[in-house]
């Protein structure tokens, strides 16, 4: 009964939801800005093109973007039976939060959670009571720490590749956009408008897809994600760009722009996760955090460099 409930408020939500993103105001105060999610914020792609479209439309603004998104990780500590063929169990949230919080000091938090949290079976209550356990949990211990956190709803699973597993996460995701009012938290919605997304394009083409093995979002499932980040952020500008190259190219050097923060996203990553410690075993070596932040700081010269210098 619990499962045919909450599968019917999402399809009243899907129904009547018109989409549309609240607006968020960055505080004067805010500086560093934080990352946490599973493989799919690790891979970054959507973590660049904001940051890439902000530093553009705010060349004086000194935002530092913290990508510390660990492949597999969940917030509900929950692990599938012989996850990763039994070689390790999912990494949970729970273990390196207080380093995170205490490493990057960050101001501002982005969640994106969920996809994981499942663990990929058919809906159960308990799975999903630890799913909002763990949000809770996450949103107290980033209060308590100072940052405001904002929530992203969590991608969506292709239906194709599992009715009930991407049921499961509609679920999820229409829990987390009650608690905007419920709980008055910021959440933003990425799973609605990746959904509608991809609907859409499979009536004109049947093979579409926005991740190939249902899951890991392709460059254009990541900028919409970064699309919706960036509209609940002010960018109303942004609302008609079909992609990130098209939202940054009216920008003097803005394809290069882009081009050098994937550059140093990629390097700060890593040497990040390996200064905070995690339990998941097969991360690439990295530079240690110290010169790993001075290469950095030679791209962000470069990258200054080509926002002054306009054509």
């Amino acid at each position: 009964m619990k499962q045919l409930f909450y599968i019917l408020i999402i399809l009243f939500v899907i129904r009547f939801n018109p989409g549309a993103q609240t607006q968020f105001t960055l505080p004067d105060s805010t500086r560093r800005i934080l990352f946490l999610g599973n493989s799919i914020t690790y891979s970054g792609q959507y973590i660049c093109y904001i940051e890439a479209c902000l530093t553009i439309r705010h060349p004086s603004e000194k935002w530092v973007f913290i990508n510390a998104g660990l492949p597999s990780e969940t917030v509900s500590g929950l692990s599938e039976p012989h996850h990763a063929g039994g070689n390790f169990p999912r990494p949970d949230l729970h273990e390196r939060l207080d380093r995170v919080l205490t490493q990057v000091d960050p101001d501002l938090i982005f969640a994106c959670y969920g996809m994981n949290d499942g663990i990929y079976m058919n809906f159960d209550d308990t799975r999903f009571q630890k799913y909002r356990e763990g949000i809770q949990w996450l949103h107290d211990q980033a209060i308590k720490s100072g940052a405001l956190i904002v929530f992203l709803t969590p991608p969506i699973f292709d239906e194709r590749k599992g009715e009930s597993y991407a049921r499961v996460l509609d679920i999820y995701s229409d829990w987390l956009l009650s608690c905007r009012d419920t709980k008055k938290w910021n959440v933003v919605d990425i799973h609605l408008p990746m959904k509608e997304y991809l609907a859409e394009n499979r009536l004109s083409d049947s093979t579409f897809y926005l991740a190939k093995d249902g899951i890991h979002p392709n460059d254009q499932g990541h900028w919409i994600m970064a699309k919706q980040v960036l509209l609940f952020l002010g960018e109303s500008h942004l609302k008609n760009a079909d992609n990130a190259n098209l939202a940054v190219s009216p920008f003097s050097h803005g394809e290069r722009i882009l081009e050098l923060v994937v550059e140093r996203q990629q390097l700060m990553k890593d040497a990040w996760l390996t200064s905070i410690g995690h339990q998941r075993p097969g991360m690439p070596n990295s530079l240690p955090l110290d010169r790993a932040t001075s290469e950095a700081d030679k791209i962000e010269k470069q990258i200054r460099t080509l926002i002054k210098h306009k054509d």
